[in-house]
C-alpha cells in the first residue's frame, strides 16, 4: 500500500525519485496545469515545448516522462494527462484528476519516493482536490503479486512507496482530514481488491467468512459467522441450496459497526443500514454449466461480498457515527450428485419457497436469504450489492454499474454518493410487467424470469423479499467489479474494489 505524507517543500526541490505534473488539452494546444511553475522555471521554461514534442497531448490518463538531467532534485519528470482544460473560472474536475494522479502513480511502480503538487490545480487547500489526489495516489498504488514468483517482472513491481502531496500548508485541518480518509479508503479499496484476486482454491467460504472476521473485528466491529449447521437450523434454504454440490460448505457472515453518535449515545433502534453482499466463492454454474470461458473470472463472483467487508473496516476505521451491518451470504456453486437440479424446489429464509429453473442464477437465491435476516432487524435500509448478471454488463458496460431500488430518494441518493466518490452508476427501472415471467406453475416464485432485461428480472426478484415498508437499493456490479481489460485510471487488471468508494460516501452523507 502506497503511502501518503504532506509536505511544503517545492515540486523543484522535495527529495524524490519522480515529480507528477498535470497537463492538458486546449484550443491553443498543450497546457501546463498550475502547480508545475517551480518545475518549468527549473527547466528554463521549456517544459511545455519539451512535453510537446515527446507526444504530450494532454488526453486523460497519457503519461509522459521526461528526465531532468539534474536541473530538480528529482531526475524524472511524470506528466499526466488531465483531459480538456477547463474554462476561465472553472476548475478542473476532480474525478478527472483522480483518475489522471492514479494512472500516474500506477505507471510508477516499483518507484520509492514520487511527489506531486497537483493537490493545488484548484488553488491552494481545495478540499475536493486535496481528496482527489490523495485517494488518486492511494488507490493508483496497487499491485497483486501474491502469487508472482519472479519479483523482478513489471507485472510484480511493488506500488510507489510514498507519494507526497505539496501543498501551501500542511498543517490545514482539511487537507489533513482528505489524506487521512484517503489513507482508509485505499487501504480499504485494497483489501477488496486482493479479495477478488485471491484463487478460489484459497478462497472457500470459510475462509472468506475468516477474512472478513480477521479484518473487522480489529478495526472494531462485532462479528458472528453462521455455518452449515446453524444456517440449516435457522431455514436459509437459499444458501444451503446452492452450497449443497460443493465440498465446502456454506456460510453467513454479520458484521456490525455501531458508531458512536458524538454525545455518548449509540445509535437509536431502527436508524441502521444494513449492506448485503454476494459472496459465491467460486461460479461454476452448477447443473446449469457455464462454459469454460465464462468460468474463467468467476472468482470473482464474490465482489459485492468483498465490498460490504472493505465498507465495514472503512467506516469502522474512520469512526463513523452511523449504525451499519454487514451480511455476506457465501457459497460455492458446484455441479455434483449432491447439487441442486432445475425443477428442485428450496424453501428459503422466511417460508418462500423457490422454483430453481437455472442453478446459474444462483447469486440471487443466496442473497434472499440474507436480505430476509437483514429484514428481520428492522433496518432503516437494505443495500444489497451483488455481481449478479451478465445482462448488466450487456446493459451498462464493464465500468458502470446500476443501480435498482423500490424508493426513488434511496436510488437517487445512492446515484450521488456514486458521482460524489468517482464511480460510474446508473439509476435503472423495476418494471412492473417483467414480475409475471417470474411465476411458477410449482412454488411461491421461479429464480428465472424473461430473459429480455436480465438484469432488471433479477432486480424484481430480489425485491419479493424485502420487508414491505423498507427503502432497499439493489447494485449490480457484474462488469465494474472486475477489469478483464488493461489497467486504467486507478482501476488495476483484475478485481477494482468497486464499490466500496460509493458505500463509504453513502454512509459518510448519511452519518
Amino acid at each position: 500500500m502506497t503511502r501518503l505524507t504532506l509536505t511544503t517543500t517545492s515540486l523543484a526541490n522535495v527529495a524524490a525519485d519522480a515529480v507528477i505534473v498535470g497537463v492538458a488539452k486546449a484550443d491553443g494546444g498543450l497546457v501546463v496545469a498550475p502547480g508545475a511553475a517551480d518545475i518549468d522555471k527549473a527547466l528554463k521554461r521549456r517544459l511545455k515545448a519539451t512535453l510537446s514534442d515527446l507526444g504530450a497531448t494532454g488526453a486523460l490518463g497519457q503519461v509522459t516522462r521526461l528526465p531532468t538531467f539534474g536541473a530538480t532534485k528529482a531526475p524524472t519528470v511524470v506528466a499526466v494527462g488531465l483531459g480538456q482544460a477547463p474554462a476561465r473560472r472553472q476548475g478542473y474536475d476532480p474525478a478527472a484528476v483522480r483518475r489522471a494522479v492514479g494512472a500516474a502513480v500506477r505507471s510508477l511502480a516499483g518507484t520509492g519516493k514520487v511527489a506531486t503538487a497537483l493537490a493545488t490545480v484548484n488553488g491552494d487547500n481545495d478540499p475536493a482536490t486535496v481528496r482527489a489526489v490523495a485517494e488518486g495516489a492511494a488507490l493508483g498504488g496497487y499491485t497483486f503479486a501474491k502469487y508472482r514468483s519472479n519479483a523482478s517482472s513489471d507485472a510484480a513491481k511493488p506500488p510507489v512507496g510514498t507519494v507526497s502531496l505539496v501543498v501551501p500548508n500542511n498543517r490545514d485541518k482539511g487537507v489533513r482530514a482528505a489524506v487521512d480518509r484517503a489513507i482508509v479508503l485505499g487501504d480499504a479499496v485494497a483489501l477488496a481488491r486482493d479479495l477478488v484476486n485471491t484463487p478460489a482454491a484459497d478462497l472457500h467460504p470459510a475462509d472468506l467468512a475468516a477474512a472478513a472476521e480477521r479484518a473487522c473485528t480489529e478495526a472494531g466491529c462485532t462479528v458472528e459467522v453462521y455455518d452449515e449447521k446453524a444456517l440449516a437450523k435457522g431455514g436459509h434454504g437459499g444458501i444451503l441450496g446452492v452450497g449443497q454440490g460443493a465440498a465446502n460448505p456454506p456460510r453467513l457472515v454479520r458484521i456490525a459497526w455501531h458508531g458512536d453518535t458524538g454525545n455518548g449515545r449509540k445509535p437509536a433502534a431502527g436508524t441502521a443500514v444494513h449492506l448485503v453482499g454476494k459472496g459465491i466463492t467460486f461460479d461454476s454454474g452448477g447443473l446449469s454449466l457455464k462454459t469454460a470461458t465464462g468460468m474463467e473470472w468467476m472468482k470473482a463472483d464474490m465482489g459485492g461480498a468483498a465490498a460490504v467487508i472493505a465498507t465495514l473496516l472503512a467506516a469502522a476505521r474512520s469512526k463513523l457515527p452511523v449504525d451499519v451491518v454487514g451480511w455476506i451470504a457465501s457459497a460455492e456453486n458446484m455441479p455434483s450428485g449432491t447439487a441442486i437440479r432445475p425443477s428442485d424446489v428450496l424453501t428459503m429464509r422466511g417460508g418462500k419457497t423457490v422454483e430453481v429453473m437455472n442453478t446459474d442464477a444462483e447469486g440471487r437465491l443466496v442473497m434472499a436469504d440474507a436480505i430476509v435476516r437483514a429484514g428481520e432487524e428492522e433496518p432503516a435500509a437494505i443495500v444489497d450489492i451483488a455481481t449478479l448478471t451478465g445482462a448488466q454488463l450487456v446493459a451498462l458496460g464493464s465500468r458502470v454499474f446500476a443501480v435498482m431500488s423500490n424508493d426513488d430518494e434511496l436510488r437517487a441518493e445512492l446515484v450521488a454518493a456514486a458521482d460524489g466518490a468517482g464511480e460510474q452508476a446508473w439509476p435503472m427501472p423495476l418494471p412492473d410487467e417483467l414480475r409475471a415471467s417470474l411465476d411458477s406453475p410449482v412454488a411461491d416464485i421461479s429464480n428465472m424470469g424473461d430473459r429480455y432485461g436480465g438484469m432488471l428480472v433479477a432486480g424484481l426478484f430480489l425485491k419479493e423479499f424485502v420487508p414491505d415498508g423498507v427503502p432497499w437499493g439493489h447494485l449490480d456490479v457484474a462488469g465494474p467489479a472486475w477489469n478483464e481489460g488493461e489497467p486504467h485510471g486507478y482501476t488495476p487488471k483484475g478485481g477494482t474494489g468497486v464499490p466500496v468508494a460509493t458505500l463509504l460516501e453513502f454512509l459518510e452523507r448519511r452519518a
